[in-house]
């Protein structure tokens, strides 16, 4: 018998007057790689709009995922994103325990 495996707290970003799910995933460092034309390994914490652009990527990828309906392109959901959106998103990555791959920005 499969044991269950211990799930990472689910992130959820507020955007719209609604809760999204926003995690890391495989899909979303693809759709940031396509986006970007880097390797997330690669970001740059300097650089903003590339951030925004991951967790748009983390938020699209979640959503998909869970059968979550998020069709906003990324300039809306930029302009709707609060600043402690991101800083929380960044700090849950960062979390002890937390099962998701650790993909902090380095700076240059």
């Amino acid at each position: 018998m499969k044991q269950a495996k211990k799930n990472a707290p689910m992130l959820t970003i507020g955007i719209g007057g609604k809760q999204l799910p926003c995690r890391v995933t495989m899909g979303a460092m693809v759709r940031f790689k396509r986006s970007a034309g880097y390797d997330i390994s690669q970001l740059d914490s300097s650089n903003l709009e590339d951030l925004l652009v991951f967790i748009w990527c983390c938020v699209l990828s979640a959503c998909n995922a869970d059968g979550v309906e998020f069709d906003m392109d990324f300039e809306t959901f930029a302009d709707k994103l609060n600043a402690d959106d991101v800083a929380r998103f960044f700090q849950s990555m960062d979390s002890p325990g937390s099962d998701e791959k650790k993909t902090t920005p380095r700076s240059t």
